[in-house]
């Protein structure tokens, strides 16, 4: 598991969760997973979905993408390629809890996740798929930022 920034401090059940994320997700058609927590649509007409239990005073999101897809060029050039989609899906998932455009995430951040944040997360490799899960403070129970949470 790499949990992101702020795993020493979060309470239970968040990092039970992250632990066994893969139990959690499942892929198929968005008409499959209409009922998932929260889900991320693929370029291939699939969906991961989200089906794990309640984190009382946690938001939960996550991003999914085929990692045998090509960078595309216009990002290879700004963020290279290396480990491209597992940074891309985790900024995506911070993007997703803290409701900043990705563009906007992109000036502050570039694909890099603060340091200092309350976003906790896991980068896995489902099938054939690179899916982070993040969790942050909900918003209803503590400040949210721009994943500087």
């Amino acid at each position: 598991m790499s949990p992101g920034a702020g795993a020493a401090a979060v309470p239970r059940p968040v990092p039970a969760l992250l632990a066994a994320a893969e139990r959690h997700l499942r892929i198929g058609s968005p008409a499959d997973l209409a009922d998932a927590v929260t889900r991320s649509h693929l370029d291939d007409g699939r969906c991961v979905g989200w089906y794990g239990p309640p984190a009382p005073g946690w938001r939960v999101a996550i991003d999914a993408e085929r990692a045998n897809a090509p960078v595309p060029p216009a990002l290879a050039r700004r963020f290279g390629v290396r480990d491209f989609w597992a940074r891309w899906t985790r900024a995506e998932c911070c993007c997703k809890l803290a409701d900043v455009p990705v563009a906007v995430w992109w000036r502050r951040h570039g694909l890099s996740n603060p340091a200092d944040g309350s976003a906790v997360w896991r980068t896995l490799a489902v099938a054939d798929l690179v899916v982070t899960v993040g969790f942050a403070p909900d918003a209803r129970g503590a400040a949210v930022g721009d994943c500087s949470l």
